[in-house]
Formats: structure tokens, sequence, C-alpha cells
């Protein structure tokens, strides 16, 4: 038999967030046509703009992705074959894939298993001869302990190169994600609290020269124009989505106030069912989360993802593989890493989009405290 459902929620609604400004996306996008500039033109050079003001940042440089972010400020700081770069397995793929494409080997440091980012404490027994970086990843819009990572950078003469691909907005003591590592990158992907209508990416530095390099690196290492000096690659921010991200951006912080609103609202009501089952995000008292997702941990993961799915909701695992358990990583030859292995298998990532209702919250927590018999 069929269950029937009060609601059908999915993890994102981006159809409704569409809505809600589609007169001025589709006046944007126009003007590009109309324009018929298509690549580096002055979309993107005002988006640029305006991403360096809301990051605290000198300098922003567009992009094709988030992943060509990642790889593009690795080659920037020169990482070579043979080169070791620290990093966590806890976070999407490209983070650890942008190192081993330019034949350095990631070296990945166990998390904090409050906040499922890089835990400090356990990176300096992996520095060796041979580390030139530490990548931390701001995961699901917390800020990794960067104070702490920073020290340990200088202390070791190590670059750091800021992953904030699901940390635009969020802040660490006052700063903003994007204006602490020597380079950071962002990810526009549809799915991120800024999303483009496709891929996209930014990389932010406060360092002029690293900057210009940054931007030669982007259009196949040209300067001028079809003289080439350096090996860069083809990854462009292309105008259409340039002009959707300039739109957006002006709804980021409203859309991060009700994402912070609907994870307080989401605290509530777990606290009001007491379910002692289900581990809610901590937000550490020094940090802006911007909750890109809110992420509860609960041991009979599997079982309470389909009984949601029977009762309309979608969920989604973020991640359910740790990456130095991945195949195409397995000869790095990593030695377990137990709380990366935990958080694998239950982690489970709740609707937290702007949009959703406190309906819809009740409704979605009223369920899992049933799956846990709550009346």
């Amino acid at each position: 038999m069929k269950t029937e459902t009060k609601f059908s929620i999915p993890i994102l609604d981006l159809k409704a967030q569409y809505k809600s400004i589609q007169a001025e996306i589709m006046s944007a996008v126009e003007s590009v046509f109309e324009s018929q500039y298509f690549v580096l033109g002055k979309e993107g050079i005002a988006l640029e703009k305006e991403l360096a003001n809301y990051c605290q940042t000198d300098f922003a440089i567009g992009c094709a992705s988030g992943s060509d972010a990642l790889l593009l400020a690795l080659m920037a700081i020169d990482i070579k074959p043979g080169d070791e770069v620290i990093t966590t397995p806890f976070t999407f793929f490209a983070t650890a894939g942008s190192i081993a494409r330019l034949g350095a080997k990631p070296v990945f440091v166990d998390i904090d298993p409050d906040t499922f980012n890089l835990d400090p404490k356990l990176i300096t027994e992996k520095i060796t001869e041979k580390t030139r970086a530490i990548i931390p990843v701001h995961l699901f819009g917390q800020c990794a302990e960067m104070d702490e990572i920073l020290a340990i950078a200088e202390n070791h003469n190590l670059a750091v190169i800021e992953d904030a691909a699901q940390a635009i907005g969020s802040e660490y003591k006052g700063r903003q994600a994007g204006s602490l590592g020597l380079i950071s990158c962002l990810s526009f992907f549809p799915t991120k609290n800024l999303g483009a209508a496709g891929d996209g990416g930014m990389m932010l530095t406060n360092n002029a020269e690293l900057a210009e390099k940054l931007k030669i690196l982007r259009v196949h290492g040209s300067n001028p124009k079809y003289y080439y000096r350096t090996l860069g690659i083809n990854s462009r921010l292309d105008e259409l989505q340039a002009a959707v991200l300039r739109v957006k951006l002006k709804y980021l912080e409203s859309w991060t106030k009700s994402r912070q609103e609907n994870a307080a609202y989401y605290d509530k009501l777990f606290a009001t069912y007491n379910l002692k089952q289900v581990k809610t995000p901590k937000v550490l008292p020094y940090c802006r989360h911007t909750f890109h997702q809110y992420t509860i941990c609960v041991s009979d993961r599997n079982n309470l993802m389909n009984y949601l799915k029977e009762n309309g909701i979608t969920t989604e695992i973020y991640y359910p593989l740790a990456l130095h358990e991945q195949d195409c990583f397995a000869y790095l030859g990593q030695s377990s890493l137990p709380e990366s292995e935990k958080a694998a298998a239950t982690v489970l990532s709740l609707p937290i989009y702007a949009e959703l209702t406190r309906e819809q919250l009740d409704y979605i927590v009223s369920k899992i405290a049933k799956f846990y018999g709550e009346n």
C-alpha cells in the first residue's frame, strides 16, 4: 500500500528560489545575449569586484568551477609531482582530486567529530620535508579552526589554500570565509548557497602577484594573448553565469538568514522531542555558520533515510565514503581515520533551504521522532 504523505519536501527547491527572482534573472540573461559578449566581459569583471568586496579580499578571479579554482590555486603556488598537501578526507572529491591531478600526494588528516572539519591537533605529525600546503575545508558552512591551522602553516612555511566552496558568507572570529588563506576557493555549483545556472568558481586572494598569475593560468597561461611562458588551462567564468550570480548575490544575506533561522528552529524542535538518538550540528561560538547543509548524525542512518523518503521527505548523505577509502586513492595506503569513517556511516543532511516553511520543518522532525518511537 502506498504511504500517504502530507508533504513532498525535496532536499533543495531551486524552482522556488527561481520564481522569486525570475524577472531579474531573465533581464540579466537577456542583457548578455543582447551584448553578444560571453567570456571575460563586464559582467564577470563586476562580479569579481562585488565578491572581493563581500568576502573582504583585495582580488577575486573567476573561473569555470570550484574544482578548477582548487586546481588553479595549487598551480599558482607551483605544486609539483612528489609534493605533499595536507587536507581532510571528509569532503567532496574535488579537494583531494585537485592535488592528485598535479601528481602531488594528498595527505589525509582526520576530522573533529563535532564540526566535521580538519582537526588541527593532528596536522603537525603528518608534516614531512615534502609538505608544501594545507587545504582546510569549511564543511557544510562552518569554518575550520583557521587560527590554529594558519599558525602551523607559518611555523612550517606552508601555504594555506582555503576551500570555501560550501561557505560563502561564513565567518571565523569576525573574518569572512575566503579571506583567511593565501588563496581561497569558491564554488557556484547550482546547489550552493550562491549557485549559478551551471558550473562556476572564484579564487580570492590579497596577494597581487598571485592574482595576476591566476588570471594568466585561467587562459591557458597566455600573457600577452597567444604568447605562453607558463602552462595553464582553459577555465573562465562565462558572462551568463556571472550575470545570474550578480542578481543572486543581492539576496544571499537574506537567504543565509533564513537558513540560519531554519537551523535554529530544527535545534528547538529536536530539543523539544529530546531525541537522544540524533546528534544535531554544533555551531562554534566564534563562527557564523551559513548552513549549506544541516547535517545530523544517527546510528541507523539508512533506515531513517528510507523512512523519511516514504513520507515524502528527501534527505542526502554528504558523504557516504571518506576519500581515503575511495578506490582511486587506494595507492596511498592510508591507515584508518576513525572519525571520518564514523561520520561517513552516520551523517544525514536534512532540507534547510530558505523557502522551507515552519509547517514543513515541524513535519520533518515529527517524522524523525515517530521513527524513534516518540510521541
